[in-house]
């Protein structure tokens, strides 16, 4: 097995717009069938959120492999997004943009971190248990149907 090349999490800058929808674009397209439209990561407006700090993204020598977009509400640090390019899943890059996640809403004084995920997504309703989220709430919000999962931070 060939050992995990280092994953650098950085700002999105806007050079990396046609990157950063490509990859958001291979890691949702799959669930486009299962929901029944695109997801909601596949429609955000990225340039907005660039510029206002929102995207960070991860690059693996030098490739851009995964996308994050996180940010502070009203109800707490929201992780909005999380996105890896298929050809880098499993090799540790969501884990990577996770741990930076937690570490960004502790960073900023948050004492928990909040996510949505789509009730068709099945995987991501076992994962997110897994590493310590607990589901919250389910409502539909903006025609897509959402389990709620918060975790406490350290």
């Amino acid at each position: 097995m060939n050992p995990v090349p280092e994953t650098i999490v950085r700002p999105a800058r806007e050079a990396d717009i046609t990157a950063i929808k490509k990859c958001v674009g291979d890691a949702f397209g799959k669930y486009i069938e299962r929901i029944g439209k695109p997801p909601a990561p596949m429609l955000l407006d990225y340039p907005t959120h660039i510029n206002e700090g929102k995207v960070w993204v991860a690059e693996t020598q030098g490739d851009l492999c995964g996308v994050l977009v996180i940010f502070p509400t009203e109800q707490g640090f929201y992780l909005d997004t999380i996105a890896v390019s298929p050809s880098f899943q499993g090799l540790g890059v969501g884990r990577a943009l996770l741990q930076f996640a937690e570490q960004e809403a502790m960073r900023r004084g948050f004492i928990s971190i909040y996510l949505c995920t789509n009730v068709k997504m099945t995987e991501n309703q076992i994962l997110y248990p897994k590493i310590g989220y607990v589901k919250y709430d389910r409502c539909m919000e903006n025609g897509y149907d959402r389990i709620f999962y918060r975790k406490q931070l350290k």
